[in-house]
């Protein structure tokens, strides 16, 4: 259950923040074109982040990419919250690399906190609370943007994010037999 609510809460996040990421920097002081040119980020960080967990840690376990890919849209909305829309290539570049290794983590964690018997019914069991989450982020997001604006999304998101990486945190590892 701890992991279906981290990929559903995560899923908001990443599905409402990407489909309103220019329409948030705007209305976060960005100019239109700093605000197209930051969200523009958002696919080569997803890139770059997929590259550095199949290069950099690839010998650590899922649940160590898991964890920073959680953490990076708090980190994000930290900078675009206390550096203004001058940091809003930074809030695309953690935010993009955070879904990256969230696209990862998806089929990697749970094949190695649980293996490989039952993998498909346990990862429709988990998908699916995900998937009706990502579905509706966008608009929930959207709403959100409009009638309360983009501080109230970020702290929100953050929040969202915040609860996620701590049930990611109450998530071990197992222990491979001696």
């Amino acid at each position: 259950m701890l992991l279906a609510f981290f990929f559903a809460a995560q899923g908001v996040v990443h599905s409402g923040i990407g489909t309103h990421l220019p329409g948030l920097l705007m209305e976060a002081g960005a100019t239109p074109a700093a605000a197209i040119a930051a969200a523009a980020l958002l696919g080569p960080a997803q890139v770059a982040a997929r590259v550095a967990e199949f290069g950099l840690m690839r010998r650590l376990h899922p649940l160590f990419s898991a964890r920073i890919a959680a953490m990076s849209h708090p980190a994000a909305a930290v900078a675009l919250l206390l550096g203004g829309p001058a940091l809003a290539p930074l809030f695309a570049a953690l935010h993009g690399g955070g879904s990256g290794l969230l696209s990862i983590s998806r089929g990697a964690l749970p094949l190695a906190l649980f293996g490989p018997n039952g993998y498909g019914r346990r990862q429709g069991l988990i998908a699916l609370p995900s998937n009706i989450a990502t579905a509706t982020a966008p608009l929930i997001v959207g709403l959100s943007l409009d009638f309360a604006g983009p501080t109230a999304v970020l702290l929100m998101t953050t929040a969202l994010a915040i609860a996620a990486t701590l049930a990611l945190l109450a998530l071990r590892a197992p222990q491979s037999p001696p």
